[in-house]
């Protein structure tokens, strides 16, 4: 059974956690606003340490992909596919909606907040199908629900945790390298002014 890092900083937090077989040896969350970058690796390390084992160790890295944070999954993607070259083994990319859903009944909504009034869905059956929502719109889904969108939300697997595991049911197969999962644009506008003259 492989032993697997998961991290995750799609949203206001750094997650990681350290799946050895079907067993969690070390798991951290951490709520913060900004800061992810710096703290990311150190958190790997010191979860590494806690469960007994180093880099050379493992046998994927598995990251959340998101959608979240537009800074905070590039940050994860981006440390993930390094780690991953560096160490000569596989990354996975889960998506978060993916995490949330690990482990519950089918078929199933995840609904996420995604801020200015609107929500994250995907609908988990034999048809899965991920989408940008108004919040009236997910008022009216056909199913249960996980996620932080709603009230009565079905509870998910920490973030990191349910990660490292859908990562370990992909272990072994062909995968793409993991990208950023993005179902709307970057909040950030680019700058009005115009750009610099370039001289001859």
């Amino acid at each position: 059974m492989p032993n697997i890092l998961a991290f995750d900083t799609s949203a206001a937090h750094c997650a990681a956690a350290v799946l050895c077989g079907d067993h969690i040896a070390a798991h951290r969350h951490e709520a913060m606003e900004k800061g992810q970058a710096e703290r990311l690796l150190p958190l790997v390390e010191e979860l590494l340490a806690e469960a007994g084992l180093t880099f050379a160790d493992l046998d994927a890295i598995a990251v959340g992909t998101g959608p979240g944070n537009f800074t905070g999954v590039r940050i994860a993607v981006a440390a993930a596919r390094g780690l991953a070259l560096s160490l000569g083994i596989p990354a996975i990319g889960v998506t978060r909606l993916e995490a949330m859903a690990h482990g519950l009944p089918r078929p199933l909504w995840v609904i996420e907040d995604a801020k200015r009034g609107e929500v994250y869905a995907q609908r988990f059956d034999f048809t899965d199908s991920a989408a940008h929502l108004t919040r009236l719109d997910a008022l009216t889904l056909d199913a249960p629900h996980a996620g932080n969108a709603l009230p009565d939300a079905l509870p998910s697997l920490p973030i990191a945790e349910a990660t490292a595991r859908v990562a370990a049911t992909r272990f072994g197969h062909d995968l793409p390298r993991p990208a950023p999962f993005y179902l709307r644009g970057a909040d950030a506008a680019p700058p009005a002014d115009p750009p610099p003259v370039i001289l001859p």
